[in-house]
């Protein structure tokens, strides 16, 4: 196959990865390139040349310090740049020679301009349901040109008012990329992930010193007043803040920890660090929110439905005592990339032999 994938254009799609998504991105255009198909990722500047990147939008703004796009915080510059990025590639699209576009943009324009092409689109919901593309997703139904997928059911459910229905692949991890520890080394737990306030940074620091607990602090602040406000006052002896680590640090810190705090303070559509911890025999406490309900079972972690931090706390001694091999079984089993690469293969040549076979929504 001959196939086109549209990235976000948030983040350069490199390592260290910023966030899930540019995880994604990365691994299904590495896999995608793996199994033999010629592969075009159109993205900004500075993202991984491995992946064949055509350049859609300069990298000269993006902002390593705050990790944005224009350090003025100017949305209306920065909705404009990637509105025009995104316009002039599907004005030229059908000129590629694609045979299918694999749209993982999070944005409106692709969705809008695919009634206006010849390519056949599937396109990745990775949020949930957002103002603008419910819009552009509106005027799209009535010719029913895209075909949709879903990241984890969670996230279906959400888009059903929307579309009805639509088919879910869960995402996944490199299992041969995150080593399996069966004996962790560290009398620690951990959260790792982007320190926003959608992902509840504070909550799981509460919630380890309540349950006595060292709490090691892995990731990038992506919101410099949230941390200031809720994260920076919190920062005393027992608190580890790591900044963004590269994998093979980042692999050991989890593997090594007694259990992954995952804190989701949103409806999130799916969450990597979840399959991350599970990956390295890590068990997971956690906030009920989200898909994270649908990704453990009673043996890989232990969730509370409030915010409550010291009812996480409660979830924080109950994940410690699980088997840790249970944790690296599931996630092989669920939460493989393997897995979800076949299944993308599989909906994108469907989707070249049967362009206008879009399931009925």
């Amino acid at each position: 196959m001959n196939i086109g994938i549209i990235a976000h254009l948030k983040h350069p799609i490199k390592k260290p990865f910023m966030g899930g998504l540019e995880a994604f991105t990365y691994e299904i255009t590495r896999r995608l390139i793996d199994k033999g198909h010629q592969v075009t990722l159109y993205a900004s500047e500075q993202s991984d040349p491995g992946l064949n990147v055509h350049v859609i939008l300069s990298d000269i703004d993006y902002d390593r310090e705050t990790f944005s796009r224009f350090r003025s915080h100017e949305l209306s510059e920065d909705f404009i740049s990637t509105h025009h990025a995104y316009l002039e590639l599907m004005q030229d699209i059908d000129g590629k020679g694609h045979d299918v576009l694999f749209n993982n943009s999070l944005n409106y324009v692709p969705v809008t301009m695919a009634t206006l092409i010849g390519t056949p689109m599937v396109t990745v919901l990775h949020t949930p349901p957002i103002f603008e593309m419910k819009r552009a997703m509106s005027h799209e139904r009535k010719s029913g040109k895209i075909r949709y997928v879903s990241v984890s059911n969670s996230n279906a459910v959400a888009w059903q008012p929307y579309l009805n229905s639509c088919e879910v692949v869960t995402n996944g991890v490199d299992m041969d990329a995150w080593k399996y520890i069966g004996q962790p080394s560290g009398r620690y737990v951990i959260w790792f992930g982007r320190i926003h306030p959608d992902k509840g940074t504070h909550l799981a620091i509460q919630a380890a010193r309540i349950a006595g607990f060292r709490i090691k602090i892995a990731g990038s602040i992506a919101d410099h007043h949230y941390f200031q406000t809720y994260v920076e006052p919190l920062l005393e002896g027992d608190v580890d803040l790591l900044g963004n680590c590269q994998h093979e640090e980042l692999n050991d810190l989890i593997g090594n920890a007694l259990c992954s705090v995952i804190t989701p303070c949103w409806e999130e559509p799916f969450g990597l660090v979840v399959a991350e911890s599970l990956a390295c025999g890590t068990p997971v406490a956690g906030i009920a929110k989200g898909a994270l309900p649908y990704l453990i079972n009673s043996k890989t972690g232990c969730l509370t439905s409030s915010c409550n931090p010291a009812e996480l706390a409660d979830c924080i001694t109950g994940a410690i005592k699980l088997n840790r091999e249970d944790c690296r079984q599931h996630a092989e089993k669920t939460l493989n990339i393997k897995r979800m690469a076949d299944a993308y293969e599989r909906i994108l040549m469907d989707t070249i032999e049967q362009p206008g076979n879009v399931p009925a929504l």
